[in-house]
């Protein structure tokens, strides 16, 4: 069949999950008053889309908002403003019913495997706790998921009887995904799933977590400082700082055409091994603003080496072809 053909038969890719200006602000209290003194801008002003079926990556430093952004998107913790999209439905409006009906289809992987498994638990009951909360079936069909959830993730029947720490690391976090399993989710968040595993076991998971999305048609936001990792396991990538997207686009853009000078930045600073691979190192200048203080305009300017008067209004996300954005006055426009 001729290419042209074949274009024609492609179903264009269906939107799972769509932020729009998603805000938390943490208060900062002042003593023996109700008013806050201030606010922590963790998120402020986040919006975009993940398609189905994909793995979106979210990267930047220490303290940016992407584990906040995490706890948002699922309502872990309130927004104080924004619209969230799961695959139409309005989740950040729905009441205490519909809420749980719409968190069975989504989940998070946590990335300590050992902090997030209650240690006097044993495994089949760790497994069985979303299985009793969400109403799955009696006791008989609860014991089959659970079995059928041991196996999928590669332990066996055996292994359930036992407590989380008589597993190593790796088994723990098989476990975690597991549980993340449990109600058949098609949405699941990867807050550092691999960065407390030893480098020997991380390609495992990562490979269990891929197989595990083409088998079971899973969507991903995947939340790293491991770029390497990113660029080897995510299809799109976002970039955080100081709880605003600064720019993000396919992995080919961002890491062979990054436009934004945080992201080269960031780039440089990743270690490589192969001569080929390693960047000119960009030292940047001064520290982090505080989240409760942030710059006026760019986030960046402070302690960026292009910046000008211009930059102390805010940039807007500037289309730079091809689905690759970035929130700078001099977007190098991917080149």
């Amino acid at each position: 069949m001729p290419g042209g053909d074949m274009k024609k038969n492609i179903l264009p890719k269906k939107v799972l999950l769509e932020a729009k200006d998603i805000r938390k602000w943490f208060p900062i209290k002042k003593a023996l008053s109700f008013k806050p003194k201030g606010f922590v801008k963790a998120v402020d002003g986040v919006s975009f889309s993940i398609m189905k079926g994909e793995t979106v990556g979210l990267v930047g430093e220490s303290g940016c908002g992407k584990s906040t952004l995490a706890r948002t998107i699922l309502r872990l913790i309130e927004p104080n403003s924004g619209e969230l999209l799961l695959e139409g439905d309005d989740f950040l409006s729905a009441g205490r019913h519909e809420l749980k009906e719409l968190r069975k289809r989504m989940q998070i992987i946590f990335q300590d495997p050992y902090g997030s498994l209650h240690p006097k638990m044993k495994i089949k009951t760790i497994l069985g706790e979303p299985l009793k909360i969400s109403g799955y079936g009696n006791a008989v069909k609860r014991a089959e998921r659970i079995s059928e959830l041991i196996n999928l993730v590669g332990l066996k029947d055996e292994h359930l009887s036992r407590f989380p720490h008589e597993f190593s690391g790796g088994q723990r976090q098989r476990i975690v995904i597991a549980r993340a399993l449990a109600t058949n989710p098609g949405f699941i968040i990867c807050d550092e799933p691999v960065s407390a595993l030893d480098v020997s076991v991380r390609s495992q998971v990562l490979n269990l977590l891929k197989d595990l999305q083409q088998s079971i048609n899973l969507t991903y936001l995947f939340i790293s400082h491991d770029l390497s990792v990113v660029e080897h396991f995510c299809d799109r990538v976002m970039v955080m700082y100081l709880g605003r997207l600064v720019e993000y686009g396919s992995r080919d853009d961002l890491f062979n055409r990054p436009a934004h000078p945080y992201t080269r930045a960031l780039l440089s600073a990743a270690p490589q091994i192969r001569e080929k691979d390693r960047r000119e190192r960009i030292t940047l200048e001064g520290d982090v603003p505080s989240p409760a203080n942030p710059p006026e305009g760019c986030r960046f300017h402070t302690r960026c080496p292009k910046a000008e008067s211009i930059c102390k209004a805010d940039p807007p996300m500037e289309n730079l072809g091809g689905g690759h954005y970035s929130a700078c006055y001099f977007s190098m426009g991917g080149q």
